[in-house]
């Protein structure tokens, strides 16, 4: 008898497998006492599960995707900082001898005493920092209890099926590690779609399933499952005719992704003339082969934080000029380079302060401008780089003009710099903002005087907008990128940036998504800059859009004040696009 189970779905695409369950951070700890002549040993077996995690976390962070977010490299990380802290390692080590207990007991102690105390903390992002402790103490324990076993992927040729991993919650260097090994989707009881291990799952295409409290309870190992990550659909013990059903899925799902790429090579022009530029997002420099790939006409945004995470010394001039001239020779038409994005999740070297609040402390634009000798290094290289390419330098989380200005000043003096040192550059490189603080987007029409183009990063902008945490599952339901709020300050950007006559691009997770493509073409964008695997998705829904059509159905949706038309209104909106 079939059982049809309901969660969240996180990643698109269909699964058929055998189940796999594993545990998380869920482990059953056995707690007893050692003898005292075996202490010694017992230590030597929790410094060895140590080593072995650290090792495992190290060989994970070389695997990290190349179109995964940056925040997937500081999660992995933070984790490996956390295994040399002595908080957590010495701690653990006197335990097991002043206590006699076993390593996962003394783990399992050290771990409930420091999640109490990040429990006990005021700020909200740093009470979040607990589930960091818990996922790190889970992955020791389970070295120890020898339950970090690799998973045997199915084989074609004698019909073994796949294996669909149901757990309770998986990080991000969990599910690149199941990805290595052949894993054909992923459900979990916890989670959500703004979760890391999310966002993870649908760069590296595997379908997802989040939020099925309960999941290991009620599916059995080895029993075959179908896993519609798009619907957020379990199916256990499918009937011959359910089966049928998926596999004819697949094969559709197959032959879109081979149409999509027929599009490659063609210009995306919507059905009433208006031509709109699709640009890639990238992590490294050798990432934008995936962007010419999928006829990516330029990189729209480039983030640099790759230079200088996982080291202790910072990057120079020579080393950063090396790498934007790669990316430059790479790709035919503009880059976009994001200068230094880091504080909140993201930091430099290993000693570096935190902030009581990260997300809205001392980050990105705010530290490169106390930090005038890291930025300056960093503008010489761009702006050396400029002399070879189509280069332009965005500015991240600008808020005001006094940014924009100081910003301005400081290039000026870079460039008199590089003039006397006779070295070549773009005098008139492109500067521009990102448009993710709301106090951005109100004063839109007074930062375009000091700006050559605005480009909207939504992921912030959401969040901090409806003040939340995209990551916290415990709100996550709140990120709602169609809240009018939301969507009155994407508005005011693009306008102010047309009034201004500057461009505009969209470089945040809501331009890969095709569900807002004719939505946003109503709202006047016609530059989207996304991950390289949803360009051509989101390329196919513009070519079949009537952008008149759009912009007087998002006008008359927009004005309305009752909420529920508002809402039915935009739900409709996607169907007015054509194929």
């Amino acid at each position: 008898m079939s059982l049809w189970l309901a969660g969240v779905g996180v990643s698109r695409g269909v699964a058929i497998g055998a189940v796999h369950r594993v545990h998380g951070t869920d482990l059953d700890i056995p707690e007893y006492h050692v003898d005292p002549e075996s202490l010694d040993a017992e230590v030597e077996r929790f410094e060895t599960a140590l080593d072995d995690a650290r090792a495992q976390l190290a060989h994970i962070r070389e695997q990290i995707p190349a179109n995964a977010p940056s925040e997937i490299g500081a999660f992995i990380e933070t984790h490996l900082l956390m295994m040399q802290d002595s908080a957590l390692t010495d701690t653990v080590s006197t335990l097991i001898r002043d206590h006699r207990c076993n390593a996962e007991w003394a783990m399992k102690m050290q771990a409930e005493h420091l999640t109490a105390v990040f429990d006990e903390m005021d700020d909200s992002y740093l009470r979040a920092r607990r589930d960091d402790v818990v996922h790190v103490a889970a992955r020791i324990q389970r070295i120890l209890l020898k339950q970090e076993r690799r998973i045997e992927p199915g084989r074609p040729d004698d019909d073994t099926p796949p294996p669909v991993i149901v757990a309770d919650d998986l990080t991000p260097a969990d599910i690149i590690l199941l990805h290595q090994q052949g894993v054909a989707a992923f459900v979990t009881e916890r989670g959500g779609p703004l979760s890391h291990s999310a966002i993870l799952a649908r760069s590296l295409r595997i379908p997802a399933v989040a939020g099925l409290h309960a999941a290991r309870r009620m599916l059995m190992d080895d029993e075959t499952v179908v896993v519609d990550g798009e619907a957020g659909h379990v199916l256990a013990a499918p009937d011959a005719g359910a089966l049928e059903f998926y596999r004819h899925r697949q094969k559709r799902d197959e032959r879109y992704r081979r149409m999509l790429g027929m599009l490659k090579d063609e210009t995306a022009v919507s059905t009433d003339g208006v031509r709109v530029h699709m640009m890639a997002n990238v992590e490294l420099p050798d990432d934008s082969a995936d962007a010419a790939e999928v006829g990516a006409e330029g990189i729209g945004l480039y983030r640099t934080e790759f230079l200088y995470m996982n080291r202790d010394e910072t990057p120079g001039e020579e080393e950063q000029l090396a790498a934007y001239r790669r990316v430059l020779r790479s790709v035919d038409g503009p880059v976009t380079i994001r200068t230094l994005d880091l504080g909140a999740d993201k930091t430099i070297g290993r000693e570096a302060k935190t902030s009581s609040n990260p997300a809205l402390g001392l980050r990105a634009i705010r530290l490169c401008l106390k930090e005038t000798d890291l930025f300056r290094t960093q503008l010489r290289a761009l702006l050396r780089a400029s002399a070879e390419g189509d280069l332009r330098i965005m500015l991240p989380m600008i808020s005001n003009i006094q940014e924009l200005r100081q910003t301005r000043h400081l290039i000026d003096e870079v460039m008199a710099e590089l003039r006397r040192d006779g070295l070549e550059y773009d005098p008139k490189l492109p500067v521009g903002a990102m448009i993710e603080v709301p106090a951005a987007a109100l004063a839109a029409p007074q930062l375009a005087r000091y700006c050559d183009f605005f480009s909207l990063g939504t992921n912030d902008l959401i969040q901090y907008t409806l003040a939340m945490d995209r990551v916290d599952d415990e709100i996550n339901y709140l990120y709602d990128p169609l809240h009018p709020a939301v969507l009155q300050l994407i508005r005011m950007t693009i306008e102010a940036g047309h009034a201004a006559g500057i461009g505009v691009s969209m470089c945040g997770e809501m331009a890969s998504d095709k569900r807002y493509t004719a939505l946003l073409l109503g709202l006047g964008l016609t530059e989207f800059s996304m991950h390289p695997a949803s360009v051509l998705e989101v390329k196919r829904a513009i070519m079949g859009a009537d952008v008149a059509d759009l912009k007087r159905a998002t006008r008359e949706i927009l004005a309305l004040t009752d909420a529920q038309s508002y809402r039915d209104g935009l739900d409709a909106l996607s169907h007015r696009l054509v194929g």
